[in-house]
């Protein structure tokens, strides 16, 4: 079991290409912890923002009757990938943990892998 940190160590080590990554809470749209980033990525920022992403999918799936539950939300950028994998093991409930690929280094298969992996060993 890892706590936050260690969570975040993981990814940001064990996952070709990562920037930063984030634990997030979409309740209030707080980071609980953040770890990389760079001048043009606030993680905090990105956090809330990346909240309304997640309540507008809910949202979206509660008003189209669709009963499953969302695994990843990806954002292709230019030159960027933006994952939001929703956390659903012990207390995961309400959180999500956002990470940021440089898009010409990582492999988003193998990122979603180990970000699955993470996310069954993370303890909050």
């Amino acid at each position: 079991m890892a706590n936050t940190e260690m969570a975040l160590k993981d990814a940001m080590n064990s996952i070709e290409g990562a920037i930063g990554v984030a634990l997030v809470d979409y309740s209030s749209g707080m980071a609980l912890g953040t770890l990389g980033g760079s001048q043009g990525i606030d993680l905090n920022v990105a956090a809330a923002a990346n909240t309304d992403v997640v309540r507008a999918k809910l949202r979206a799936m509660e008003m189209l009757n669709l009963q499953d539950r969302i695994e990843d939300i990806l954002i292709t950028l230019g030159t960027q990938y933006h994952l939001i994998r929703l956390l659903t093991g012990r207390g995961g409930g309400g959180l999500f943990l956002y990470l940021v690929l440089d898009s010409q280094r990582a492999n988003l298969a193998m990122a979603r892998h180990q970000l699955k992996r993470i996310e069954a060993d993370l303890e909050v």
